[in-house]
């Protein structure tokens, strides 16, 4: 028989769920915390007073609280001396962050990205970056790791990724080519984007308190995370397996080449390329090419308005399939789904409604991030804060 978790076992456990409790909702009392995490008063105090030696949580009292009696001590996180480094690497540009414990954003940079650029000219860019940044942090204050988050299927194990149809990477270790572009003794930890996006509005955005979500992202292509039954599903490899590639869903068998060698992929006639071939402006690219598209369908424009009713129509044809086989409580779009979305929610909704099932579309709602385009930052330093959150006192 496998003995049970020992007291040092279980005193490690209760300061990690803690401590979780505190980074993901915020400053929260002893009285809270004892009623959340059923744990008695005095253990309460013990671990929030092992985590203050720490440095990682600082205790003080609330507010006004309106009652009589002696209030209840509140437990904050130390965000401005805890954080992550944070990098998003999209098509266009890269983005790069501190993130103290808390998910509050510290600093940030962002950076134009020439198409085509592979790991080896990316890394130093983001090193740059975050080395900037670290020049200007507080001298008591401690990093805990790195996250990056990138379009594409990634190996978590090593950070390296196997396909970016979008970057046109293949087989790139991105992870230890930033390790050795910072020069520091930190573990990079690299995500898929949609995966780490999701995560985040799960955790602390327009999905927190939902077990079923999906969350829709779009660069060039698409991809996706799922939350199921409040966990990352994440396919064979665990989290940054391969899975989430709804973009490469065939829906078409003839319709257009897709960057990842296949026709007719979903992402053909939502990504960027379709939408921009549909509208005449094939020889455009980028984010604000699509917003053009979107601008000028909303100013009347014809050919235009027929492009975005036509991807709305697509997104709604996919959304709805994901509908009928997750059966998630919220879709959320993310990226350049999120334009899509606002600019032809009328399609969308109409398409879902005839190919989704009607037991699935009854509860399930459709949002925009509550994040912004900050969840993929605020996911990717999740990447860096799982180590210490495991095991608070173990982390250098």
């Amino acid at each position: 028989m496998r003995a049970g978790p020992s007291q040092d076992e279980i005193r490690r456990q209760n300061l990690g769920a803690l401590l979780r409790h505190v980074h993901v909702h915020g400053a929260t009392t002893r009285a809270e915390l004892t009623t959340t995490l059923g744990l008695n008063r005095s253990t309460i105090g013990a671990l929030t007073a092992d985590l203050a030696g720490a440095g990682l949580v600082s205790e003080g009292a609330p507010k006004e609280t309106g009652r009589a009696g002696r209030p209840s001590l509140v437990v904050r996180p130390e965000s401005a001396r805890v954080y992550a480094y944070a990098s998003s690497i999209e098509v266009d540009r890269l983005r790069a962050a501190r993130v103290g414990l808390g998910g509050e954003v510290l600093d940030r940079r962002d950076l134009d990205r020439p198409r085509g650029m592979d790991a080896a000219e990316t890394a130093p860019l983001l090193a740059g970056a975050l080395t900037e940044m670290h020049h200007q942090v507080a001298a008591d204050a401690r990093c805990v790791g790195a996250g990056v988050a990138v379009c594409g299927m990634v190996r978590r194990a090593d950070g390296l990724v196997r396909l970016g149809p979008s970057t046109g990477w293949v087989d790139e270790p991105l992870g230890a080519t930033l390790a050795d572009a910072l020069g520091i003794d930190l573990p990079v930890t690299v995500g898929n984007v949609a995966d780490v996006a999701a995560f985040a509005e799960h955790a602390r955005g327009v999905a927190a308190g939902c077990d079923n979500v999906i969350y829709l992202y779009g660069d060039v292509g698409v991809g996706a995370g799922i939350i199921a039954g409040g966990r990352r599903l994440t396919g064979h490899g665990g989290y940054g397996g391969y899975g989430g590639e709804v973009g490469h869903m065939v829906v078409s068998r003839d319709g257009a080449r897709c960057e990842c060698g296949s026709r007719g992929c979903w992402e053909t006639e939502i990504g960027e390329h379709g939408l921009l071939r549909a509208a005449g402006r094939s020889e455009a690219r980028g984010r604000e090419a699509l917003q053009a598209v979107f601008e000028a369908a909303d100013r009347g424009d014809a050919r235009a308005q027929v492009a975005v009713r036509q991807a709305g129509d697509w997104l709604g044809f996919g959304v709805g399939n994901l509908i009928n086989i997750f059966n998630p409580e919220m879709v959320i779009f993310g990226g350049t789904m999120r334009d899509l979305y606002l600019a032809a929610a009328a399609q969308v909704r109409s398409r879902l409604n005839q190919v989704g099932l009607p037991a699935c579309l009854e509860h399930v709602r459709l949002r925009t991030p509550k994040l912004g385009d900050d969840a993929p930052l605020i996911g990717a330093a999740e990447l860096a804060f799982e180590r210490l959150l495991a095991d608070p006192l173990d982390v250098g």
